[in-house]
């Protein structure tokens, strides 16, 4: 099945004041596609997603969604497109209600079509459909991170892209968003994933690319990288 593209970054080179982070970073996400971004800490990977959703400036490069560039777009414009980031730690406002943080996630839409959407996310989360009424900073871990990924589904994202999801989780729990993920996936939203759980997101994701030192050094389909002597050295542990 030919998937049409979705997402392309090319070439796209980031600095934080004189330091360079990024380096000709090229890549795309096609739709329907779970694809994932593995590397140590510091390699960059938070860096390309919030330059991807606007919140740092690329000093060279393009950013192309939907056959539209981004670049020079505002974080809410690029939203409204259709791209939607849970952000590493989740970010929530712990002093208001999971009702509250999600009518945050929501602010895109149509008040008419809000409950709707109200509804179609508390189908994954039955969970925060009991404690709406309580507030965020007294979930645990877990029912946090399925806060923050509900209040990024709220807009109804052509992109959903999440950074490190199973940060600070236990095992159990975390196995527990690697299967919400691969099921949000198998049901038509396309993700863009970046994860340090190496083993995990190769077996769940459809192609991957490896960031180190801020430069991309391996790309392909997930099972040939799961295979390749340089990713089993540095991340699998093989």
């Amino acid at each position: 099945m030919v998937r049409s593209e979705l997402l392309k970054v090319k070439n796209l080179d980031v600095k934080y004041e004189d330091v360079q982070v990024l380096w000709n970073v090229s890549l795309e996400v096609n739709e329907g596609e779970l694809v994932a971004i593995i590397g140590a800490n510091g390699a960059g990977k938070s860096t390309l997603l919030k330059t991807i959703t606007g919140l740092i400036e690329p000093s060279s490069g393009e950013i192309v969604f939907l056959k539209q560039k981004l670049n020079g777009l505002l974080p809410h414009e690029i939203v409204k497109r259709g791209l939607s980031l849970i952000p590493e730690r989740r970010e929530l406002f712990g002093n208001l209600t999971v009702y509250e943080n999600l009518l945050v996630g929501g602010y895109t839409v149509d008040k008419e079509e809000l409950e709707d959407r109200m509804k179609w996310v508390y189908n994954y989360f039955p969970i925060l459909k009991e404690r709406k009424n309580q507030l965020a900073r007294t979930l645990s871990g877990g029912e946090q991170q399925m806060l923050a990924i509900a209040r990024g589904l709220m807009s109804k994202p052509k992109l959903l892209m999440l950074d490190e999801p199973s940060l600070g989780l236990a095992p159990k729990i975390s196995n527990e968003v690697f299967k919400l993920v691969e099921k949000l996936n198998s049901e038509g939203i396309t993700i863009l994933l970046v994860e340090q759980n190496v083993k995990k997101t190769l077996k769940i994701a459809d192609r991957a690319y490896v960031l180190e030192n801020g430069k991309i050094t391996l790309e392909g389909e997930s099972k040939q990288l799961a295979e390749n002597d340089t990713v089993k050295k540095a991340y699998l542990g093989i």
